[in-house]
Order: C-alpha cells, then sequence, then structure tokens
C-alpha cells in the first residue's frame, strides 16, 4: 500500500496526542526512501531473531549447557533467559549461560512479571554483572508507571526495560511510550488485535525513537510477527539497532508455510496470505472433544 492508503486503515483516536495523520503520513513517506535495498536485504538475509529455548526456568544445568551449545553451533549470537524465582539459581544460571555464550554475544532477561516495583531494581542490581541488554516484565504489565521507575533506576547499570506482550491496545502502549517506561517495544501480533493496531503502535515507536523488538514463540506467534516486523524495518523504522524478534523453536509442525530460520534470521515468506494456515491433520486431532488428543486425555482423567 501506498502511504496514504495505509494511513488511512489506522484509528488515531486516542493517540493524536502523540502521533497524527500527518505524522504518521510523514513516517511512511520517508519510509520509501530505500525501501527496495531494504527489501532485498531482508530477502538476502533476513530479520535477526534471538532464542528464548535454551533457558526455561526448571531445566537442569545439563540441559541448559546441552541446549546453549547447539544453539551456538546453529549461529545464534542473542540469547534470552528466565529469571525471577529465585536469586541465588538466577546468579548461577545466568554465570553459566554468559560464560558459555562469553561477553560479546547478546544476553536478555525475562521476569515474566514476577515482581514487585522495589524488589525488581533490587534484584536487577544483583544480575547486572552478566550484562544483560533488557530485562522483560520485570513487574504487572499494567504498573506503567512502576515500569518507568524501575527503566530510570536500571539506566545507571545500563538494563534497558522491555515489556509490551501483553498490551492489549495503542493507548497502553502510548502511555508506555510517553513515561519513557520501556527502552525495548514488545508488540504480540495476536493480543493487540489486528494488523492495524499494531500498525499504529509501529508508527509511535518511530516517532519515540524505541526499538521494536516482538514478543513470539507460543503456537503461530511467530508466523505472524515476522510480517509486522519485517514490515516495520522496510517501510518504517528503516533500521535494526537493537532490533530482533523473539523466535521459540516449537509447534510449527502444524502449520502449512512455518517460518524459516536460516542463520538465526527469520527469512522473509514467500507464500501469500499471514502464514497461520493449520494443517487438517493437526486440527483434527486437537478438536474437542472427538479429537484423538481430547480422547486421549479425557480417557486418562476418567481413570
Amino acid at each position: 500500500m501506498d502511504p496514504k492508503k495505509l494511513v488511512s486503515c489506522l484509528d488515531f483516536r486516542y493517540i493524536t496526542d502523540v502521533l497524527t495523520e500527518e505524522e504518521a503520513y510523514e513516517i511512511l513517506r520517508k519510509g520509501q526512501v530505500g525501501k527496495k535495498e531494504r527489501e532485498e536485504q531482508m530477502l538476502a538475509h533476513g530479520y535477526p531473531a534471538y532464542t528464548t529455548s535454551c533457558a526455561w526456568l526448571g531445566y537442569s544445568d545439563a540441559t541448559l549447557k546441552q541446549l546453549c551449545s547447539e544453539a551456538l553451533e546453529d549461529g545464534w549470537t542473542r540469547f534470552k533467559v528466565k529469571v525471577g524465582a529465585d536469586l541465588q539459581d538466577d546468579i548461577r544460571r545466568c554465570r553459566l549461560i554468559r560464560n558459555m555464550i562469553g561477553p560479546e554475544k547478546t544476553l536478555m532477561m525475562d521476569a515474566n512479571q514476577r515482581w514487585d516495583v522495589p524488589e525488581a531494581v533490587e534484584w536487577m542490581a544483583k544480575l547486572a554483572e552478566f550484562k544483560p541488554l533488557w530485562i522483560e516484565e520485570p513487574t504487572s504489565p499494567d504498573d506503567i508507571l512502576g515500569h518507568a521507575t524501575i527503566s530510570k533506576a536500571l539506566v545507571p547499570l545500563g538494563i534497558g526495560v522491555a515489556t509490551g506482550e501483553q498490551c492489549h491496545n495503542r493507548v497502553i502502549f502510548k502511555q508506555l511510550l510517553q513515561a519513557k517506561a520501556l527502552q525495548f517495544l514488545q508488540i504480540d501480533s495476536c493480543r493487540l488485535g489486528s494488523v492495524n493496531e499494531n500498525l499504529s503502535v509501529l508508527l509511535m515507536a518511530k516517532k519515540f525513537d524505541i526499538p521494536v523488538c516482538p514478543h513470539a514463540g507460543g503456537l503461530g506467534l511467530c508466523e505472524l510477527v515476522q510480517h509486522l516486523i519485517i514490515f516495520d524495518f522496510i517501510s518504517v523504522s528503516a533500521s535494526l539497532k537493537d532490533r530482533m524478534c523473539e523466535y521459540v523453536d516449537h509447534l510449527h509442525e502444524h502449520f502449512k508455510y512455518p517460518v524459516i530460520i536460516k542463520k538465526a534470521s527469520y527469512m522473509p515468506p514467500k507464500d501469500a496470505g499471514y502464514s497461520t494456515e493449520m494443517k487438517e491433520e493437526s486440527v483434527k486431532k486437537h478438536q474437542y472433544p472427538d479429537g484423538e488428543v481430547w480422547e486421549k486425555l479425557l480417557a486418562a482423567q476418567g481413570n
């Protein structure tokens, strides 16, 4: 779509205090410059991804080491580790991962809303030695001012705040941006409810010069969000600085057009559509209550 048509798809209600139609049009108009070159860059090299698959809470050290080692062999350079349950365990696991990946590779941390605001600041001060790029969802996703407080407190430690996967509309993102509550914005292709709503957030992030690093990993989320983030690079942000898209290596086998990852990057999909058509066999197997998967579960419960 040309910039004028794209702008006509957006609902600017409630966000004109930070982004007007004219500003959105100007961002998209400027995005036309170098667009073809960026498209070629994506087709050749793909969009940089990071892996969350190595370091879930509950993994044994042996599993963590094995998965980390395999990811390094596959060319991954950006890793995310889950934290927040036990400080000493976090320190041990983060040290293990940092030692494995080395100082030059990127490490992120994700607390999945575990902490109160003061606790988040104290906990991250103890994990700062492992040089994380960001701490993700350090507190309640609804607490915009809490995120702002954490964000401000972590600046001297060089740690950014990442959040957004639970944000369900453009207004919440508007306030997070206004409050300087995040340094990395994480759209979720399903949580925001439409391509249109996601576009308005991408444009606001561009105006505030905040990198978008989408949440992905659940059933079909990688398939969906690749379209949004590749569009962001080609037509909106025109930058890969501090930008990457989450990738988790599971459940892709249920899709007709699964994501293609090469050299730790999302390769642009070339099939028509939004990449979310599921295989008929998978749908039948998981149909409630007669699908094979449910029949086994219900039978087990009956026993």
